[in-house]
């Protein structure tokens, strides 16, 4: 196969400043992208502000041959966000894809979590995820062509305690991504999403956290950790963003060298007229049985 490359294509990354959104902008460049390094350089729970980490990246970039821009603007804020897709549209004078990558974490117990604190993680993940979508939506409608391509979590699926704010925030970034798939059926526009495994700022906060919960020494968490690089995370977010791509709704969990499909499924479960609540009861393991059942689509691939 030919490589994917992105010459003369420009791409919007938010939260490009570190950690994933970093090996995103890193790899596109490297490909022939323009790069819009869009980083509000906050604290891990969203707190603070700093153009340092957007400017890194641009310089990095820019040092190995490559053409990026940073952009210092708050996702969670409408106008910033549509700011974003305004200034590669003013700079490059295109816009072919979106990365959103933009995203906070504050895990706590859920009874000590406020509503402040789950409205925080909303505006950034879901919110954030919206506002760059929507400005960028626009051109696309416009031009008949775009890819989106959002990141969701495992976190939205359970199985990690503390984490009610942030999976319920990507649990909404995942239900986004499946009805837009709908919309952009017929546009051009495809629009798809990925969940990452990988040991960046965020997850390292939580060493400790998990290392407890799933009975691993300090040197099995070092090896872990060692084997999640965020760099490998990238690949999968480069092609759902190229012009190759065909898939509409999906959602592939990345990371540790793997990709895989991360999918709803629907179960043949129990059919009876009329249904009664024994009948659920005497039949509970028939309903939850999920052997051969299907993938439920979120749109079809046909242009």
């Amino acid at each position: 196969m030919d490589e994917l490359r992105f010459d003369d294509r420009v791409v919007v990354i938010t939260g490009a400043g570190r950690g994933i959104g970093r090996s995103h902008a890193l790899l596109f460049a490297e490909r022939g992208a323009q790069v819009v390094v869009a980083d509000y350089g906050v604290a891990i729970d969203g707190r603070g502000a700093s153009s340092g980490p957007a400017d890194a990246v641009v310089s990095e970039i820019r040092a190995a041959g490559g053409q990026a821009l940073a952009c210092f603007a708050d996702v969670s804020e409408e106008s910033a966000a549509t700011t974003i897709v305004e200034v590669a549209l003013d700079t490059f004078g295109r816009l072919d894809a979106v990365v959103n990558n933009a995203g906070i974490n504050d895990p706590a117990p859920f009874e000590d979590l406020t509503s402040e604190q789950f409205r925080r993680m909303m505006d950034v993940h879901f919110f954030g995820t919206l506002f760059v979508t929507q400005a960028a939506w626009k051109h696309f409608r416009s031009t008949g062509y775009g890819r989106i391509v959002n990141t969701a979590s495992e976190a939205m699926l359970g199985g990690i305690p503390q984490l009610s704010s942030y999976g319920a925030a990507k649990g909404a970034v995942f239900g986004l991504t499946r009805n837009l798939a709908t919309e952009a059926t017929g546009t051009g526009i495809r629009i798809n999403a990925i969940a990452p495994r990988a040991h960046t700022r965020m997850s390292a906060s939580e060493n400790d956290r998990l290392a407890e919960l799933f009975h691993m020494d300090e040197a099995t968490m070092t090896a872990v950790n060692a084997s999640m690089p965020p760099d490998m995370c990238s690949p999968t977010a480069l092609y759902l963003a190229h012009d190759t791509c065909d898939l509409n709704g999906e959602v592939i969990q990345v990371g540790m060298g793997g990709a895989a499909r991360l999918a709803v499924v629907h179960a043949h479960g129990l059919t009876k007229d009329p249904l009664t609540p024994e009948d659920i009861a005497e039949n509970i393991g028939a309903i939850l049985d999920v052997n051969d059942a299907r993938v439920t689509d979120a749109a079809s691939m046909a242009m």
